[in-house]
């Protein structure tokens, strides 16, 4: 999903090695934008773990790599 007038500025980043753009360059808003789950999944910003409490002052720029995976419980 792409929302580019969210912002009204569009940024090129990869997601799990895919190419975006997207106007939420805010990390929590480009979750909840792409309807994911934000307890139910782990990010990272270009290698570097971002948790949940952070991730709404985290702002994507271009060419940012962004990492969503769902967590795994257990061993």
């Amino acid at each position: 999903m792409t929302d580019i007038a969210s912002t009204g500025t569009a940024v090129r980043i990869l997601v799990n090695g895919e190419p975006r753009q997207t106007g939420l360059t805010n990390l929590a808003a480009w979750l909840d934008g792409e309807g994911l789950d934000a307890a139910a999944v782990a990010t990272a910003v270009n290698g570097d773990f971002v948790p949940r409490a952070a991730r709404d002052g985290i702002t994507l720029r271009d060419g940012d790599r962004l990492d969503v995976f769902r967590a795994i419980v257990g061993g």
